[in-house]
């Protein structure tokens, strides 16, 4: 991109900036930005960086279109759309209400509360449609420990009398 040109705090400032990038992707766009200002060649960039060359044009161009927000914020990754997490915080409230209850007071065939029945239980008492991976992570944000249930029984080794002595 021929007559891309930081100014000498906007230089600076991306130079400060690469020394303490709190991610990989704002360290990537602050170095091709500095490269491109030194004059170094696109298709040496896109090749360095691993990226496509209208990737880089859309950096410089945000970053320029951008001069009076902050190097930090002119770098950093745009807004995305998506579905929003709506099990976060909701179901840490629901656990705990039922966590220290035997699950057989609400019907269930089961001592003690597996990932799985609290999803189910989440699903059918609350309507709440949450992953195992969900309910897993608000039991950790919880402190809770637990271990799964083992549903194989243990057997002893056929030569268990001889660890033991016998």
């Amino acid at each position: 991109m021929k007559g891309f040109v930081l100014s000498h705090s906007a230089r600076s400032q991306l130079q400060s900036f690469l020394r303490h990038a709190p991610s990989g992707r704002e360290c990537c766009r602050a170095q091709a930005l500095l490269w491109l200002h030194d004059g170094e060649p696109l298709r040496n960039i896109v090749a360095h960086l691993q990226v496509r060359r209208q990737t880089l044009y859309n950096w410089v161009h945000r970053f320029q279109a951008q001069e009076h927000v902050p190097i930090r914020e002119r770098l950093r990754d745009a807004p995305r759309s998506g579905r929003p997490p709506t099990a976060l915080g909701l179901v840490d409230e629901l656990l705990v209400q039922v966590i220290d209850k035997d699950p057989r007071e609400y019907g269930y065939g089961s001592t003690i509360w597996t990932c799985r029945l609290l999803q189910y239980y989440l699903r059918v008492v609350h309507h709440m449609d949450v992953s195992r991976k969900s309910v897993s992570r608000a039991i950790s944000r919880l402190g809770l420990r637990w271990k799964r249930p083992r549903y194989v029984l243990a057997n002893r080794s056929p030569t268990w009398r001889q660890a033991k002595g016998g």
